[in-house]
């Protein structure tokens, strides 16, 4: 294998053996430090990927890195049909972040949301579950059910039945919808691959109330949002929200794969092998999870989100309206609403040495890493700049 890599790129060799399901950009990353990343060239890039939500704390976090190092030399892997010491000090402390009882631990954001839509099945004794246009929750059968885009949807149907989907931001819609047969509404703060579209307190608010009425669980997907990215280390306290069930995951263990899912006090305790998984709340996962929370803590990752991403939404204000319909976002989740497709804008950026990501067909996101420096981040906003008001008129 060694003499294939002095021969091949390692592009040619992932095209050759990789599953072909992801659209890869003609990039090879192989290193990351704080906000920046270098590909196998040694070129540098300003990361506003942010590892799709999963690197808030930066590439290569020295206290997450040192709390690797050490716990894989005690143990890997332990299986919570035993208890161990590093899972049960992070349950107490996310749980007390979250201001949420119990969490069920897994490996991903998608199985956090499959847990979520589970439980409230368990929790209510019904079936239906109602989610929103342009949502999405992940790409596993459940989840999939819950997520919006058709692409994503139609090559798998017929889904899980008894899934409905209403318009977003819309009481009325949630109000009509809301039965006595709703086992849950799951719902995003901010929709992230739905075009970066921040809820009203309103809304988030009246969905609480109307799933206190009805008898329904109220589920706040904090996949994306959570862990100081909106500027609070969850998004629904911005709106003094109670989840009954919140998933999350991405940045939650510093880059390393984890997902939870924080139960509320609505949620009767679940018998045992009603769900589970093998990897989940391993020791290691467990160990980066906790020096992760620690440094958001002591280094003020949701107020550096917030004070960095109100900035930034200010100095992006001013883009051509000729070519940009509306600038959006809360946090450093931050969506730019072009007026064409967006992909040309991406391989321009990419050149000028900034990495972004798209949501939908026509909006520019933008997740950097928390530590970022304001620096950097002018940096990335004078590239936006240049490339948007670069950009043909539409006629």
């Amino acid at each position: 294998m060694s003499t294939q890599i002095d021969t091949q790129s390692y592009m040619e060799i992932e095209e050759a053996h990789t599953s072909g399901v992801y659209p890869k950009r003609p990039l090879t990353i192989v290193r990351g430090e704080g906000a920046y990343l270098w590909d196998d060239a040694g070129n540098r890039y300003i990361d506003c990927v942010g590892g799709q939500g999963a690197a808030n704390l930066g590439h290569a976090h020295p206290a997450v890195v040192a709390a690797i190092r050490e716990q894989a030399g005690v143990l890997l892997n332990c299986p919570e049909i035993f208890y161990n010491d590093k899972r049960a000090a992070l349950l107490e402390r996310l749980t007390s972040l979250a201001r949420m009882p119990r969490a069920y631990l897994c490996n991903s954001g998608a199985e956090a949301v499959e847990a979520a839509l589970k439980f409230a099945k368990l929790a209510t004794g019904r079936m239906e579950i109602i989610a929103t246009k342009r949502g999405f929750h992940g790409r596993t059968m459940g989840a999939l059910s819950a997520t919006w885009e058709p692409k994503y949807r139609e090559p798998f149907q017929p889904l899980v039945p008894n899934y409905k989907h209403i318009n977003y931001n819309d009481l009325a819609a949630a109000d009509a919808a809301i039965s006595d047969q709703t086992a849950a509404i799951i719902v995003e703060v901010v929709q992230g691959e739905g075009g970066v579209n921040p809820a009203s307190a309103e809304y988030l608010q009246g969905l609480q109330r109307l799933c206190r009425e009805r008898g329904a669980m109220f589920i706040v997907d904090e996949v994306q949002t959570g862990f100081g990215r909106t500027g609070k280390l969850f998004a629904h306290q911005h709106y003094d929200l109670s989840p009954d069930l919140m998933p999350v995951a991405k940045s939650i263990a510093g880059g390393l794969p984890m997902g939870a899912c924080l139960i509320g006090e609505r949620v009767p305790p679940l018998q045992a092998q009603t769900h589970g998984t093998t990897f989940g709340g391993s020791p290691i996962v467990c160990a980066a999870a906790l020096a992760a929370l620690e440094a958001m803590e002591t280094e003020d990752l949701p107020g550096r989100a917030a004070a960095l991403g109100g900035w930034l939404l200010e100095r992006l204000a001013n883009l051509p309206t000729s070519k940009v319909r509306e600038v959006r976002g809360l946090g450093l989740i931050i969506g730019i609403e072009l007026r064409q497709k967006v992909s040309p804008v991406l391989k321009s950026l990419q050149e000028r040495g900034v990495l972004a990501l798209p949501a939908g067909m026509n909006v520019l996101r933008l997740l950097p890493p928390l530590v970022i420096s304001k620096e950097a981040l002018e940096q990335a906003a004078q590239q936006i700049e240049a490339v948007i008001e670069g950009l043909p008129e539409l006629s």
